[in-house]
């Protein structure tokens, strides 16, 4: 009977003080009172918010009595603040609130509990340089999201971009010194992620996932608005890097799995000032892990601290830093000979045991690198935003790099390989100020941003010269007969720090430093001709100052450059389907280059103009259902045209005049059918070909850094919402792509990597603190192959352990 007394008055003392917590509830809708969904409604200077609905509603459950500012932001519309008083127990109805267009950037905590469709997140700023919605956007992009990082225990950055349609891995990260990120193909073009936050952000190694908000994936030339300094002809990739938000908060995330993958995760977000508006977020990590092969290693340390301070209404500050200090070793590719016939064709005539590194954990790379930006946005009027904005890159490559490569020198298939003592370092400066505005001229809206951009990037190298160090044979034996003296030798090299430094001695040390400079106009214009039909148009004018070795005045250049953009869209459904149609263009900037056979007189130095590529695009765009099915099906033609390439009836001259067309098409997918289950898929195909060339080795040919033909990608996550399993969830999805080719030149014929389809698989329980994982990569443990003129290995089946706690 005591037991059952007390029961009751617990019970009742809860029912009483819940009873006196207030709610309020309302409707979010637009000027048309169409209801919007994903809206943030929180609570000033609380963690406490929530996010609309489908139908625009929106409900903040266990307040105290009293008085709160309601903070309303939607990307696209203009942030609205509301006063609420709310007595104890009192339901409060704030009706319809209407929220209008805008230019407003979000910059508040992003409610993600009851989101709908989490793969999908098209709202950014960074694309059009405009709070521009994707429906309405001429361009294709692709996003990558945190919540589905989160969902496939997302170690690292190739794994991440495994999830766009389009997409393939060349060749993963080599450390090496200028160029030593990660090579993508998209749309038929090499791309290297270089923007982080919509600015440059450079690095020599690989990109830290943690602190990653999302990836975007432009597709297309986009040099009209971003330049050719950080954009291919493809497109380029684009880092959103997390944010300080209102509130305090955060988690600790532990990953273990095979190969000795060690990884911890901090993200801490706090208020150093409520009053005044000043919050901080830090994130960090420490990664460590080995080689699925016989030596080969990684370990990183990333810290990246972040300030918002919003003075008042108008003014808001920013910064953002991202430091790593990272070390590993280079991964051996078998580089194919680029100029005589192949003994082999494919991997089994090959005879390649993948196990064999190449290398040895004693030979290392070190990757410092440090990215910095502040951010000033300043509210000129109702129609008008000021933002200014500074980033500086700094890069560096220290230590031990190799290579094999198949000179064709011996009667099988022999890799020789040269290795140098590594000593490079970039630093890239970037000044833009962007005027945003959205404003009317008569009937017609106008959403435009104007631009100023600075770039500079300097480049020093002190590194040595490559040394022949012994041969390799793709079953792993070796040899020390080198390929370029007539004499048999049988010397051994040890892959050791001291071995290597004995035969670099001789070597000579490189004194070089080059800098360049980009001063660029651009202005971009979004058009609404009618309610439901717009028109993009942008013009970018750059100016491009080259000198070269900086001690070299023969070798400088300038040139000035013209980009323009155009896109139509049509939206038959407002908000819910859009047809569109652009033309973009993209170039390169192409160095005067020394030509003529040395040894009969002096060379001379040749210019040439700037390379240009124009897109041609048509497609069809997707918001269903409530935001539950968004789908981007398009057509694209690409044609790259004034294509500087070697003579090829003399290795010291160049030819400008070939031509290269890139053709395809592509879907993507983001779908929430139910309550907890959510889907991405892609798939992509790619027709591209060397058109027009005086270098008959490439004509009508395949050009290599197209990649794959085709692409396929799914990945399907379910949570159960209710019941004795509520909170487990799993997920399963694939990648794949058909074959391609390794090398394909006239003289050399064709190696083959075969087409491949690899399974991913994962199991979860998340609770409102903590998130425990499994997965596994690569689940049936296929051997398979990725390459640009290389033969790159892909790692076996991997199991991945994870716990989250979140505070």
């Amino acid at each position: 009977m005591k037991n059952q007394l007390f029961t009751f008055l617990v019970f009742l003392t809860t029912f009483i003080t819940y009873s006196q917590k207030a709610t309020i509830k309302g409707i979010i809708t637009n000027n048309s009172k169409e209801p919007i969904s994903e809206v943030n409604v929180i609570i000033k200077n609380t963690t406490k918010g929530a996010q609309t609905n489908e139908q625009g509603s929106f409900t903040i459950e266990n307040l105290e009595k009293g008085n709160y500012t309601l903070t309303i932001s939607y990307l696209g519309y203009k942030t609205k603040e509301i006063i609420v008083s709310v007595l104890n127990s009192e339901q409060k109805n704030l009706g319809n609130i209407t929220l209008f267009e805008g230019n407003e950037i979000l910059n508040e905590i992003i409610i993600q509990g009851n989101r709908t469709n989490k793969f999908s997140r098209k709202e950014t700023a960074y694309v059009a340089k405009l709070p521009l919605k994707d429906i309405e956007n001429t361009q294709v992009y692709s996003t990558v999201t945190n919540e589905l990082l989160e969902s496939q225990l997302v170690t690292n950055f190739d794994d991440a971009l495994k999830n766009t349609a389009g997409i393939e891995q060349l060749w993963t990260s080599t450390g090496r010194g200028g160029d030593g990120a990660g090579y993508y193909s998209l749309r038929g073009f090499s791309v290297q992620p270089q923007l982080v936050n919509g600015l440059p952000g450079l690095t020599n190694g690989t990109i830290n996932p943690a602190n990653i908000e999302r990836i975007e994936v432009l597709k297309g030339p986009s040099a009209t608005l971003f330049g050719n300094a950080v954009s291919s002809y493809g497109g380029l990739i684009n880092v959103v890097t997390k944010r300080p938000f209102v509130g305090t908060g955060g988690q600790i995330s532990f990953t273990s799995g095979s190969f000795g993958l060690n990884q911890i995760i901090g993200d801490f977000n706090t208020a150093l000032s409520e009053e005044d508006n000043i919050y901080f977020r830090l994130n960090t990590a420490y990664t460590s892990q080995q080689s699925w092969q016989d030596a080969g290693f990684m370990k990183s340390f990333f810290v990246a601290p972040s300030v918002s301070y919003k003075v008042n209404n108008k003014l808001s500050f920013s910064f953002y830093a991202e430091v790593t200090q990272a070390e590993q070793t280079n991964p051996t590719f078998l580089f194919l000979n680029r100029a005589a016939p192949q003994n082999a064709t494919n991997l089994e005539e090959l005879g390649y045991n993948n196990k064999f590194s190449f290398t040895s954990n004693d030979l290392s790379l070190e990757n410092p690198n440090q990215n910095y930006r502040i951010e000033m946005d300043y509210k000129l009027s109702d129609s008008w935003k000021s933002q200014t904005l500074l980033s500086k890159s700094t890069t560096s490559t220290k230590g031990y790099y190799s290579y094999v490569y198949d000179f064709g020198t011996f009667t099988t298939d022999t890799f020789s390989r040269y290795i140098n003592k590594q000593n490079a370092n970039t630093q890239t400066t970037d000044i833009q100020q962007n005027f945003i505005g959205d404003f009317n001229l008569g009937s017609l809206r106008n959403r435009m941003v104007i631009g100023l951009d600075y770039y500079t990037a300097t480049q020093t190298d002190n590194s040595s010269g490559y040394a022949f160090y012994g041969n390799v044979n793709p079953d792993g034996t070796t040899n020390g007969d080198n390929p370029f003296t007539p004499s048999v030798e049988t010397d051994t090299y040890p892959l050791s720090t001291s071995g290597v430094d004995a035969v670099l001695a001789s070597q000579s040390v490189n004194n070089s430093k080059s800098k360049n400079e980009i001063y660029s106009l651009y202005v971009s214009d979004v058009i609404n001709l009618t309610h439901n039909f717009s028109a993009m148009v942008g013009l970018r004018l750059d100016r491009f100052e080259n000198e070269g070795d900086v001690t070299n005045p023969d070798d400088d250049y300038n040139q000035t450059t013209l980009s323009p953009k155009v896109g139509l869209v049509y939206q038959p459904i407002q908000n819910k389907l859009s047809l569109f149609t652009n033309y973009q263009n993209g170039f390169t900037n192409v160095a005067p280059q020394l030509v003529g056979d040395p040894s009969a007189g002096a060379q001379t130095l040749e210019t040439f103009t700037p390379e240009q590529a124009n897109q041609f695009e048509f497609g069809v765009k997707t918001n269903l259902f409530n935001n539950r099915f968004n789908a981007t099906l398009s057509y694209y033609n690409i044609k790259v045209t004034d294509r500087v390439i070697t003579d090829p009836s003399s290795p010291f001259n160049k030819i400008q005049g070939g031509e290269v067309e890139s053709k395809g098409f592509e879907i993507e997918i983001n779908a929430n059918p139910v309550h907890g289950l959510n889907i991405r898929a892609g798939f992509s195909n790619n027709d591209s070909e060397t058109t027009k060339s005086d270098n008959t080795e490439i004509l009508n040919k395949r050009p290599l850094e197209a990649g794959p033909e085709t692409l396929y990608n799914l990945w399907a996550n379910y949570e159960f919402q209710e019941g004795s399993l509520k909170g487990f969830g799993l997920g399963f999805g694939f990648n794949g792509a058909s074959d391609r080719f390794a090398i394909n030149y006239v003289s050399t014929g064709d190696f083959i990597l075969p087409s491949y389809t690899i399974a991913n698989a994962s199991l979860f329980y998340q609770a409102e603190k903590y998130r425990i994982g499994l997965k596994a990569n690569n689940l049936f443990n296929k051997e398979y192959y990725k390459g640009w003129t290389t033969i790159n290995p892909q790692s076996p089946r991997a199991i991945l352990a994870n716990f989250t706690y979140k505070f």
